[in-house]
């Protein structure tokens, strides 16, 4: 990962604690209506149904509780910014813990209980990330699957986390689930932080209003005026992006990102985040 220019942007943790756990809400909510036909439908995330990925929301938020339980590593060797570009080295893992988890509520719930069964699994992780987040501060240092971080920092990832899969949830069951605006801001934000890692530089601007606005890719520096390379979408149309659930080409060719300037396609730049 290039070291050159890391800037580690502040985030407000106590707004980043709320929106994680109404954002939780939200899923919980959403996901006790669903039918069983809803449950067993396919989403874009390979051959996950919306079964595992209610799954994997549940255990990725829940792992916050798990992780605080467990004795405070000695010293932090995993920074916010090094999270999206490495969650790829985790997918099997993450994949095979989310279809275990998946098995077992559908062989132990009764038929047609699979969503009370997710119901009370998401009661429970709500329970106990709520019970943590009241004994913990962000600076204490838990691990995780890739290394130990602060506190508040992973909180940061789960509102990512959070935020990509319940717009992989709306997609797959045509509802409208809510976006927490502040676990929106911190999404688009990390993501934004990540090109700026990836690529670093100053000759094309990324603008995403109303959140966050980075310059990124070797070349020469614009210091005033309109910049003559810039990328320009909203919220929404950058996570798929950088997330690989929207193309390129796609997101050009339905105007939701423009791109002005010779250096301005990033499309080999895309995706950041698995």
């Amino acid at each position: 990962m290039p070291p050159a220019r890391r800037r580690t942007r502040s985030y407000d943790h106590a707004k980043i604690r709320a929106a994680v756990l109404a954002q939780l809400g939200h899923v919980r909510q959403a996901v006790a209506a669903l039918t069983p036909d809803e449950l067993a439908a396919p989403t874009r995330l390979g051959t996950w149904t919306v079964r595992d990925l209610a799954v994997h929301i549940a255990l990725a938020t829940g792992a916050v509780a798990g992780a605080t339980a467990l004795p405070e590593p000695p010293k932090q060797d995993f920074a916010l910014l090094d999270w999206p570009l490495r969650t790829v080295e985790q997918a099997a893992a993450i994949d095979e813990s989310t279809r275990e988890t998946a098995s077992a509520l559908e062989s132990t719930a009764l038929p047609g209980t699979t969503a009370e069964a997710l119901g009370e699994l998401y009661d429970g992780t709500t329970r106990a990330l709520a019970d943590t987040l009241e004994v913990n501060t962000d600076d204490r240092l838990i691990a995780t699957r890739r290394g130990a971080m602060r506190l508040g920092d992973h909180l940061v990832t789960r509102a990512v986390e959070l935020i990509v899969h319940t717009d992989d949830l709306n997609a797959a069951t045509g509802r409208d689930i809510p976006l927490e605006r502040q676990a929106i801001a911190a999404c688009v934000r990390l993501l934004a932080d990540t090109l700026a890692v990836k690529a670093p530089g100053g000759s094309v601007e990324v603008r995403i209003p109303p959140y966050a606005v980075v310059q990124c890719v070797e070349g020469p520096r614009h210091t005033r005026g309109t910049p003559p390379n810039v990328v320009e979408t909203d919220p929404l149309t950058w996570i798929r992006l950088a997330t690989g659930r929207t193309g390129w080409d796609e997101a050009l060719a339905a105007a939701r990102v423009t791109a002005s300037g010779e250096r301005a396609d990033i499309s080999g730049l895309l995706p950041l985040l698995a």
